[in-house]
């Protein structure tokens, strides 16, 4: 029996190559995104799951009153560990202090990389679950140790035994090998983790044990992992006053209050507002898995929609199968045979299209996923959903079709009539209210980052150049460094800084000002600069001011401050002001517009610059106009290489750097700009079957129309404006809905576009072009056929 409904089913399967190319094609697209959706939603959700204790683990992050609003940081001072494990020890299996994250020059011999790596107390391999491949997890108990990556290793030692071999860390620390570990899963918080040093030899190399107020700075991260019968939220409520019992009554103003962020929490769930989480990323696993069910919903709309249209076609079959003794569900299984087989077909030709278009899809999500070839999970989940696909796209069809009369169809009498009709120029509308939604919403997303690309950032990023400096060598040298640099012409000007235009170095709140209310806990931004900074930046001046110059040797004790903090400290005349910077007097010398170093959508914090003459990492550079950037940076490699030659040298383009604050947005515009075309092209598909039905259903009406003088015009216009009416009942309904999602959307930022009216008619205009287009083929192709042979046989 299932043999005969198979064969049946590849027969009109053959039969009808248009009607079967266009159900292939559309449920092949739909099952190919919802892969690809499903996909990059499972290696979200698989996020940090690398470790076995991925249940127990959580950061220790803080609230704060800053500025008069609530601010959570991910960031702790560092004798804050020694106390939960004095006052809370029964909570923690394990409490690991880290420090450093970020990028750190390691050499061998004469081979001098730059890596990702960071300092962890020795419980941290254990606790993370390391998979070593060499030595021990209980090497870090050696402060002189360190334990690299596989890669690293390679990179380093080739084949070689690493154990044991020394390496120096940015230019001043020894340490020895003592373990290799398998490099971390891209889909993790330590993604980038090529080597771990010991909190220790952190600890030392940067003096932290001598600090004078250890509690004040917040620059370590602290991991929990909680005890076997602990529960992390009650723990959460004890650790809440641990900082605030520890701290100066200054530091008390900001009412610090410790929580515990679970692990499972930290990638999916990491914007704070107020002091409460908000959401994150989660919220786009729930839009793209909805875009996913709606694109395969629109291949299966149109499979529903050729199925039923060919209802007459195909009622002389039903009928002669139900005089002859079929019974409806002998029926109904004939048509869930065909469904099954399109949906097969269509499931093999998906797996083709994910697999041709992975390298594109991981490149645009900035991901690394491979189809799960060797994970049952795999199978299951994509033939469950195979299945599923061909139950909701062949159910409609099947239940129709089978419930034909076989009396009315044998006499003739049989005619679809008017009503039968309802049901596909809804699915019609669904399918483009959907695709409508998805092009307006794609629109909204980069038009808002083209509107935050557009913002003021308060300097010039053309030329602008950034090499980060590991030693003081560059710093000591700095006044003959640029002395070359000039004679060679590669640069118009230079200037050390903390940090580059696009990053801040970090935060005080030892800031006061006249007529300060004394309860007020206050947040700076705090950027160390050195002697023109500000003219090589580009800084633009508000009301005067200046740089600082080597003409003013006061400078020392002198800031230039930005215009959120006149803002905030309600300054009417700036410059003849004074901040007190940790109890000593600061002269305030300019005022500049508010630079952008934190997100491009958020406001601007007020921001302190001081002048810092006592160390730098980084030296910023404003390539000479007048020479192309690859001679520039020839000429700037040699000179740093002439006063440290112990750092590889390396730049980066300001304007690159600040692009990159956009990186996140722009994949989510990209990703969704994706599945919008492949929405319109499923739903276009479905259109030019149905066109190319009506076409066919309507040919002796088109041959008696031209008969008696119809024009071409005339029958394209008769063919193509029932389709151009859906189309527009979509555009009224999709409207308000795109509308609403994309409003609640930007609400996420405090510097957002306005979503304009142009979007919506500029969306439904293409739409209707799109759709002109789609239909037109046919309807022409229609118009221009000879009557005489439709006619003929009347």
């Amino acid at each position: 029996m299932i043999k005969n409904y198979l064969k049946t089913a590849w027969r009109n399967l053959v039969k009808n190559k248009v009607h079967s190319f266009i159900n292939i094609v559309g449920l092949a697209v739909g099952m190919a995104v919802a892969m690809l959706i499903g996909l990059w939603i499972w290696d979200e959700l698989s996020f940090d799951k690398f470790t076995s204790n991925y249940k127990h683990i959580a950061q220790v992050e803080q609230n704060v009153t800053n500025n008069g609003e609530v601010q959570t940081w991910g960031s702790v001072p560092y004798p804050l560990a020694a106390e939960l494990r004095k006052s809370y020890g029964s909570d923690f299996k394990s409490v690991v202090l880290t420090a450093g994250h970020g990028d750190h020059m390691l050499a061998f011999n004469n081979k001098k990389l730059t890596r990702g790596g960071m300092f962890m107390e020795p419980q941290a391999p254990d606790m993370f679950s390391f998979d070593m491949l060499k030595g021990s997890m209980d090497a870090l108990k050696d402060p002189t140790s360190l334990l690299i990556s596989e890669s690293t290793a390679k990179a380093y030692f080739g084949d070689d035994d690493p154990l044991g071999k020394t390496l120096k860390v940015d230019n001043q620390i020894i340490a020895k090998v003592a373990g290799v570990y398998k490099d971390m899963p891209q889909n993790s918080t330590f993604a980038d983790l090529s080597f771990v040093g010991s909190w220790e030899m952190f600890a030392i190399a940067n003096n932290i044990k001598g600090m004078s107020e250890p509690w004040r700075p917040n620059f370590c991260t602290l991991y929990v992992q909680m005890a076997d019968n602990a529960d992390m939220a009650a723990a959460s409520v004890r650790i809440k006053d641990a900082k605030l019992r520890n701290v100066s009554a200054v530091l008390a103003r900001k009412k610090p209050a410790l929580f515990l962020e679970p692990m499972s929490k930290w990638h999916l769930y990491g914007d704070f507002k107020d002091g409460k989480n908000i959401g994150g990323r989660i919220q786009y696993i729930w839009m793209f898995a909805i875009i996913g069910v709606f694109v395969l919903l629109l291949a299966c709309i149109n499979f529903m929609n050729l199925s039923t249209a060919r209802s007459e076609k195909r009622a002389k079959e039903v009928g002669i199968r139900k005089a002859i003794g079929s019974l409806r569900a002998q029926l109904i299984y004939q048509f869930f045979a065909e469904s099954f087989l399109y949906v097969t077909l269509a499931f093999l030709l998906a797996l083709l299209f994910v697999q041709l278009s992975l390298p594109f899809f991981n490149e645009v999500a900035d991901k690394k996923m491979t189809i799960l070839w060797d994970s049952p999970l795999f199978w299951v989940l994509t033939v469950g959903f195979s299945l599923l696909t061909g139950i909701i796209a062949g159910s409609y069809p099947a239940f129709y079709l089978s419930s034909f009369q076989p009396v009315k169809v044998l006499k003739g009498s049989f005619r679809v009539g008017r009503l039968a009709a309802i049901p596909r120029k809804v699915l019609v509308i669904v399918q483009f209210t959907v695709s409508v939604t998805l092009i307006i919403g794609t629109i909204v997303v980069f038009r808002q980052i083209q509107f935050a690309k557009d913002r003021p950032i308060g300097y010039s990023r053309d030329g602008l150049v950034t090499v980060p400096v590991i030693t003081q060598d560059i710093h000591k040298s700095i006044e003959a460094v640029k002395e070359e640099l000039f004679k060679s012409g590669a640069i118009a000007s230079a200037a050390e800084g903390d940090v580059g235009p696009t990053e801040t170095a970090g935060s005080t709140s030892a800031i006061e000002w006249r007529d300060k209310d004394p309860s007020l806990s206050v947040d700076f931004q705090q950027i160390g600069v050195g002697l023109d900074y500000g003219k090589t930046a580009g800084w633009q001046f508000v009301g005067g001011g200046r740089d600082f110059s080597k003409d003013f040797p006061t400078d020392t004790a002198a800031v230039v401050i930005n215009e959120a903090a006149v803002k905030f400290m309600a300054m009417k005349n700036p410059l003849s002001e004074n901040l007190t910077y940790y109890g000593h007097p600061f002269k305030i010398i300019g005022v500049v517009k508010d630079i952008i170093v934190d997100s491009p959508y958020g406001q601007v914090k007020p921001c302190v610059y001081f002048y810092n003459k006592t160390s730098t990492n980084t030296v910023l550079m404003r390539i000479n106009p007048q020479v192309s950037a690859g001679a520039a940076l020839a000429n700037i490699d040699r000179v740093f290489k002439q006063f440290n030659p112990e750092q590889p040298f390396e730049y980066h383009f300001v304007d690159q750097d600040y692009a990159k604050k956009f990186g996140n947005e722009q994949r989510i515009g990209k990703l969704a700009s994706f599945f919008a075309s492949l929405a319109i092209l499923i739903s276009c598909l479905g259109l030019f079957g149905m066109a190319s039905f009506m076409a066919e259903q309507r040919i002796k009406e088109i041959g008696v129309r031209k008969v008696l003088g119809a024009s071409v015009f005339n029958l394209w216009r008769l063919l193509s404006i029932d389709f151009l009416g859906l189309v527009a009942i979509s555009l009224i309904v999709a409207s308000p809905i795109a509308w609403y999602l994309m409003h609640n959307w930007l609400q996420h930022f405090d510097y957002r576009s306005s979503i304009s009216g142009w979007v919506f008619a500029a969306t439904g205009l293409g739409t209707i072009i799109i759709t002109l287009l789609t239909v037109s083929y046919q309807s022409i192709k229609a118009a221009l056929a000879n009557p005489i042979k439709s006619l003929k046989t009347e």
